[in-house]
């Protein structure tokens, strides 16, 4: 079945997580920040099974790869001093 609308959210729910804001900023703020050298899809905090869904979508830049991107972004980026 095709969700219409993939965001942040429907991407959690395909992992497998609560999609909802306050558990996505919460699992962000439990993993922040990345060391820049890590992947978003070979992170340590996912499953096999999660970490091969993320890197394939980015690889084949399938349907999910903007939101994934902006995983990445959110889990790497560098909070203002």
């Amino acid at each position: 079945m095709e969700l219409p609308n993939k965001d942040l959210g429907t991407l959690f729910e395909q992992l497998g997580l609560p999609g909802d804001p306050a558990s996505i900023d919460a699992f962000i703020a439990r993993h922040y920040p990345l060391p820049d050298h890590i992947k978003v899809s070979e992170a340590p905090f996912w499953n096999a099974s999660q970490g091969a869904f993320l890197k394939e979508e980015l690889l084949e830049d399938a349907e999910w790869a903007l939101i994934v991107d902006e995983l990445n972004v959110r889990l790497h980026e560098s909070k203002p001093a």
